[in-house]
């Protein structure tokens, strides 16, 4: 593993803070009048809202997590009547998560009390002329997240 210049930790730092307290914040703002969910299941319902039902297997890996707990995750959301599990079509042994229609609900209603948040914010914290630089820093952020260090 390359060791990244000493220069850089300190942007790595601060980088890692503003993301942890902008998370706090956004989740903060989703969850307003209603039951809040960790993270975790937020992240399941969102996978399954975009992509469709999934194994246990499948989503673990795509949310780079065991799949033990995965089914923990899974088995809370499933009593909360936020997904439901069916037979796999295609291998009777593996169970296929579906959300349904109340998870749909909910995760929607968190999404729009989020995103009014940060469209809020986003106004009263950035004035028009560094608009475009947020756009940027937004770019940036995205090549980050996509990012595979181990990978050069």
């Amino acid at each position: 593993m390359t060791k990244a210049p000493v220069d850089l930790a300190p942007a790595a730092v601060r980088l890692a803070v503003a993301i942890k307290r902008l998370r706090a914040r956004w989740r903060e703002a989703a969850w307003a009048g209603s039951t809040e969910l960790p993270i975790s299941q937020l992240a399941i319902l969102q996978r399954l809202r975009t992509d469709g039902p999934a194994t246990a297997a499948a989503l673990a890996a795509a949310e780079h997590v065991s799949q033990q707990a995965i089914a923990q995750q899974v088995a809370a959301l499933r009593d909360a009547q936020l997904v439901t599990t069916r037979r796999d079509p295609d291998d009777g042994r593996k169970a296929l998560v579906s959300i349904t229609k109340r998870g749909l609900k909910l995760f929607d209603a968190a999404a729009e009390s989020r995103n009014a948040w940060l469209m809020r914010a986003i106004a009263s914290q950035v004035p028009a002329k560094e608009r475009a630089a947020l756009a940027k820093a937004i770019e940036l952020l995205e090549r980050l997240a996509a990012a595979d260090p181990g990978a050069e």
